[in-house]
């Protein structure tokens, strides 16, 4: 496990590895975490329920010839609880694993292996332009508008440094193959249109479509992701670390694209690195759960593979010559982000490393604990995290049936170990010491980074623009008109696949929780198949509090676990956490209330799991953590404070929707006002100032004020998922850790007098059950603010926020749907397709109807897109197929699957019951046309409505000179 991030920095002559990085076409998801990849291959996990698709895959035989496939080759793999099939198909090639398991989430991915030799991003261009339409399937973006015509759990397509990959999933047998219809005809036989790769790659425009005197700019949406892909100098860091590590072939470019290289990418070399890459011969297939692989194979078959014979696809990545001394380089970044004595800590780190220490058994036993957790923990989406553990490997022929034999590493491993004590030590000289293949990178910032790549690209647009004709002119402005009549007609796309309403599922399957008490302290019970696993939860109050310390919470949160307790110090409680627990962690919580959006609750939310047999260390650890936490370590501090304001500060160019959005909502209501604070602009301000003070002796005096009110067992309430036969052991461990917490105890009084109890059992009599304490503001008066961050890259992050209704409320379905249609039907083509964004839409949740683009080169157009969208919507420009997609679209993510941990979180955490879900669906499931022109205009109209707007991005003259803004 560490040498393969070992290998991604060094190079051994004996070693031949592949690093990659991941592109995202989008994150075609209903929720919006745009955030960086979670599939790696730490997030291994299993849900197990029956043998029968495993047992059912164990009657295949090696030779077997099933669809012009031949079985090649049969294993259990007991520690996944899947049987894996490995098939060739005989008359491409092209290789195909099946992971049968007791899975209803069905999983299917096609990777091609794509090696680009230059920066022009061709694989990446390609991976949207083939989801643009096919000939089976010829209207435009296809891929998108089944996002509403299926009830798939995931969606997307991904471009790699050496590989592409296709992957969807779903729950339904009968979108599965639809879904596959789809994608086979995309990857194979795509229409790759001129007009598509001018959208989705780049491609020179008037400013102004209309206007033929507007100046030219480059436009497309890869070109303008990219650009702010290069805003984020983590992601800057380490593409060059790559690119000068392995220079020699495709890992010495930028496969997603470098955006100034991007322009000299022409369409005839798009098709070209299509018709060389997009072949079976060179493609390996992955499907994954409990639907029959002879299906699978039968309709790849028919709709794909049986049209090509076998070729010899010049794909191969040679093995990097290995350097015979080290190299040094340096890059530059934005301001504004780097930590001080990063070189320093890694400096340590390598010292410690190199030691005779180095090594201890108890931490290489807390580094196998944590496979076994990895193993043990179910989550949704196991074939998602399988497709993409074995994508590297298996893309350059590895066997990734070997990969998934985890135990019989481990068990390797160990005979090493016992074999040769100084194993390990002896890799570090091998990969570290010795290796001259090594590359030292610095990176320093640049007070005018951006300016010089705002003046890299003016120069280069000139360069184009100067080698124009007046007819080459003429011909680029009748082809912007073309592309924008091809983006403004309404699409038949009657051609594609459809699910319908009465598909979906009526009623929810019920999650039956107990309630109970533990010390005193409300507990909710969930038996769920956890698989040997406990988890736990508590909730605890901010209600005493007093307000000068909430901005100080989320720094207490990150800390609070790192900074050693009882008789540990940092490094040794570390140790023990991986060591005893899967993770042990504390974060902020404020929930809205269902019903009225002037409550909420405010806490923070403690969260661990284990093994069952680690259930007493587990609480023992939290129990040092609430009755002797370290506060005395100023240094330890310092560097978890670098850490945390150096993450926040990247992370605006990859989430700045998020916090756009967050800032928008700030005064429409009480619930967004305090989630600013604790998650927005206004942290990341805070924790900046918090990293740039000499002494931080006031802010180690601050924590434990902050301890004092919130790890005290009067303000909590908690919650524990474990299997029926441990839960019993479970509720004895926490009585005990209730027990040895009681001293935290203190009555303090509420700084706030209007507080309000909701019942957790809503059958219970009043004051005989748990309850959530809810703030009740009766003074918050919303209103409408606009706010402008300048930020250090070249693209915004927009959003607009609207003050609606609560969950509750009868009409809040309809604005649920309402958000689906906007999106589908209005939004992603006017912000992504014509405006070049990213990605944008809306969406609907805490009380507020908003409105948000992502990556989009555009800024104050944008907020007028979002006005037309309703002006759009009024109009009754929506047919009842559109209603009828939003539906599915909306229920895809209402019927997302939840993992045993999770079971019943909903409830804990918002208070919203299984009975007040099934009202909702009902609800949903009777949206018509009328109610949704109807809550349009009355929640969305100029002057029925109360906003706030927020836009991150580049220096804007307009807004600064606009008095309604307020610029930050």
């Amino acid at each position: 496990m560490c040498f393969i991030l070992l290998h991604e920095f060094n190079i051994s002559t004996n070693f031949k590895v592949f690093p990659f990085k991941w592109y995202h076409l989008m994150q075609a998801s209903n929720d919006l975490s745009l955030g960086k990849s979670s599939f790696q291959w730490q997030n291994l996990s299993w849900r197990f329920r029956s043998t029968s698709a495993t047992e059912r895959a164990l009657q295949y035989q090696a030779g077997q010839k099933i669809s012009g496939f031949t079985v090649k080759e049969v294993v259990t793999v007991p520690d996944l609880f899947l049987t894996a099939v490995k098939l060739t198909h005989d008359n491409t090639g092209a290789q195909y694993l099946h992971a049968a398991r007791d899975d209803k989430n069905n999983l299917f991915s096609v990777q091609l292996r794509t090696t680009p030799m230059d920066n022009t991003g061709v694989p990446h261009i390609l991976e949207h332009t083939v989801l643009c339409g096919s000939e089976k399937y010829p209207c435009r973006d296809p891929f998108f508008k089944m996002l509403n015509r299926s009830l798939s759990t995931f969606m997307n397509a991904f471009t790699a440094s050496d590989f592409t990959m296709y992957p969807f999933s779903t729950q339904n047998g009968k979108d599965f193959q639809n879904l596959l219809s789809v994608y086979l005809d995309a990857v194979f036989f795509p229409c790759l249109r001129e007009l598509d790769f001018w959208q989705e790659g780049w491609r020179l425009e008037n400013e102004n479509p209309t206007d033929p005197t507007s100046p030219l700019v480059f436009k497309g949406v890869v070109f303008n992701e990219m650009k702010g892909a290069f805003s984020d100098n983590e992601r800057v860091y380490a593409q060059h670390l790559q690119n000068k590590l392995y220079p020699d072939h495709t890992y010495g470019v930028v496969s997603g694209g470098e955006p100034l290289a991007i322009p000299d990418l022409s369409w005839e070399q798009l098709k070209h690195f299509h018709a060389t890459h997009y072949h079976p011969s060179n493609a390996r297939f992955f499907t994954y759960g409990d639907l029959p692989l002879e299906q699978h194979l039968k309709q790849i078959q028919e709709e794909a593979l049986s049209k090509f014979e076998r070729t010899e696809p010049d794909t191969a990545v040679p093995n990097q010559p290995h350097w015979d001394r080290p190299r040094e380089d340096h890059v530059t970044c934005s301001p504004d982000a780097m930590a001080p004595d990063a070189a320093k800590q890694n400096t340590l780190c390598m010292s410690y490393l190199l030691g005779d220490n180095g090594f201890e058994e108890e931490r290489i036993e807390a580094l196998l604990h944590k496979i076994e957790i990895q193993m043990k923990h179910q989550s949704t989406s196991f074939g998602l995290s399988l497709a993409s553990y074995i994508a590297s490997c298996w893309n350059h022929d590895g066997d990734p049936v070997q990969l998934l034999k985890i135990s019989d590493s481990v068990a390797q491993f160990r005979q090493a170990l016992k074999d040769n004590p100084r194993f390990l030590q002896e890799k570090v000289l091998h990969y570290f010491k010795d290796n001259t293949h090594r590359l030292t990178l610095s990176m320093s910032p640049d007070e005018a980074y951006l300016e010089k790549q705002v003046k890299a690209e003016e120069e280069k647009l000139q360069k184009k623009v100067q080698a124009l004709s007046e007819s080459d002119k003429k011909d680029i402005y009748e082809k912007g008109l073309e592309l924008l009549s091809v983006q403004s007609k309404i699409q038949d796309a009657s051609c594609l696949p459809a699910l319908k309403v009465s598909d979906i599922e009526p009623t929810i399957a019920v999650t039956p929780v107990e309630m109970g008490t533990a010390g005193g302290v409300p507990v909710q019970y969930c038996e769920q198949p956890t698989n040997g696993m406990v988890y736990f939860r508590a909730m605890c109050s901010l209600n005493t509090l007093p307000e000068d310390l909430k901005l100080y919470v989320p720094l207490f949160c990150s800390v609070i676990t790192k900074m050693g307790c009882g008789g540990l110090d940092y490094r040794q409680q570390a140790q023990q956490m991986e060591l005893k627990t899967g993770g042990m962690s504390i974060s902020t919580s404020v929930n809205p209330d269902y019903s009225n959006m002037d409550m909420y609750e405010q806490g923070v939310l403690l969260s661990s799991s284990c093994l069952e047999r680690n259930l007493p260390d587990m609480f023992h650890l939290w129990s040092d953590i609430f009755n002797s936490p370290h506060f005395d370590d100023e240094e330890r501090l310092r560097v978890l404070v670098m850490m945390s304001a150096q993450e926040l500060a990247n992370g605006i160019s990859y989430s700045g929707h998020m916090y756009a959005m967050t800032r928008a909502a700030r005064s429409l209501t009480p619930t967004g006002e305090l989630q600013e604070t604790f998650g927005g602009m206004e942290q990341v301000k805070f924790m900046k100032r918090i990293a740039e003070m000499p002494d931080l002796t006031q802010v180690l005096r601050t924590l434990p004020r902050i301890k004092r009110h919130i790890l005290n067992p009067l303000n909590m309430r908690c919650a524990v998922n474990s299997t029926p036969q441990k839960m019993s052991d479970a509720a004895g461990q926490l009585d005990n850790f209730m027990s040895n917490v009681a001293s935290n105890k203190k009555d303090r009084k509420p700084v706030r007098s209007d507080i309000t109890e909701r019942l957790l059992d809503p059958l219970a009599a009043p004051g005989s059950g748990p309850s959530r304490k809810l703030i009740t503001e009766p003074n918050f008066k919303p209103c409408q603010m606009k706010t402008f961050f300048p930020m250090p890259f070249p693209i915004n992050f927009v959003s607009e926020c609207i003050r609606t209704v609560p969950f509750t409320h009868e009409d809040y379905a309809s604005l649920n749907i309402l958000s689906r249609v906007m999106t589908a039907k209005y939004l992603h083509r006017e912000i992504r397709e014509k405006g070049g964004a990213y990605g944008g839409g809306a969406r609907v949740g805490g009380g507020l109807f908003t409105f948000y683009s992502y990556r989009d080169p555009n800024s104050v157009q944008t907020l007028s897109t979002f006005r037309k969208s309703v002006d759009w919507v009024r109009s009754g420009q929506f047919t009842q197929q559109d209603i009828d997609e939003a539906k599915l679209s909306v229920f895809s993510a209402v019927d997302s699957p939840v993992a045993p941990s999770n079971k019943g979180m909903g409830r804990f955490l918002s208070g919203i019951t299984d009975e007040l879900k099934q009202a909702h669906r009902e609800r949903l499931f009777a949206v018509t046309d009328k109610s949704l022109v109807d809550v349009a205009g009355r929640y969305l109209g100029i002057g029925q409505r109360t906003c706030g707007v927020a836009i991150l991005g580049p220096e804007n003259d307009t807004i600064k000179k606009d008095p309604s803004w307020v610029v930050k």
